[in-house]
């Protein structure tokens, strides 16, 4: 069964390129981004890898671990580490997972045999301090990852979780929110004392809160 959204993220023990690890202790209190690739020494990945090392700071402002993961072993995963800094300018500083058993990928449903069966697909899983899966996405092996996008989805998700807000529409950092439909005018008036303007009973507009 696939992992829903409110599902504790899975531990597990794994080697990586930074040692054993265990996963929900290596989260520890942080966000996290757990996201796989079908395989070592391909081209989408490679862009992929490389984009998020060029992140790394947007991520650690955010409070954010990141890690990756394929089916291929540590050895290989530290020889393309090395040809992802060489083409793409970056040098991945994030652990890799090696799941050559399919361990990890099994726990989390990264193998689709629809697609291939031995091969992991492009997902992504973003998880709460609480363990708890906020988000995930699967991509199909041709198409790359927009990481800019995990980013936005993030700051929502930080946002919310400390607000009683939803975000609407392609909304990024800065822009309005909207109150949360299960929070009443009065509650509302009590936790944005500034007010709100009401476009209809159901939607009700602010500024964002804590900026």
């Amino acid at each position: 069964m696939s992992l829903r959204l409110g599902d504790i993220a899975p531990d597990f023990t794994a080697e990586t390129t930074q040692g054993t690890i265990g996963f929900h202790e290596w989260l520890g209190d942080s966000w996290g981004v757990l996201f796989s690739h079908p395989k070592d020494f391909t081209p989408v990945c490679t862009t992929e890898l490389g984009r998020v090392a060029h992140l790394a700071a947007e991520f650690d402002r955010r409070g954010v671990k990141v890690i990756g993961l394929s089916v291929d072993p540590v050895g290989s995963h530290g020889a393309w580490s090395q040809d992802i800094a060489e083409t793409q300018g970056a040098a991945v500083e994030f652990p890799l997972i090696a799941d050559p058993d399919r361990t990890v990928s099994d726990l989390y449903d990264m193998i689709h045999p629809n697609a291939d069966d031995t091969l992991t697909v492009r997902s992504v899983f973003v998880i709460g301090p609480d363990k708890k899966v906020k988000l995930t996405l699967t991509y199909p092996a041709s198409t790359g990852r927009n990481f800019d996008e995990v980013l936005r989805v993030i700051d929502s998700l930080q946002l919310t979780a400390k607000y009683k807000v939803a975000t609407p529409a392609d909304w990024v950092q800065g822009q309005d929110v909207i109150i949360g439909a299960a929070v009443s005018d009065e509650e509302a008036a009590e936790l944005f004392p500034d007010g709100w303007t009401t476009v209809k009973p159901y939607l009700r507009v602010l500024p964002q809160p804590g900026t």
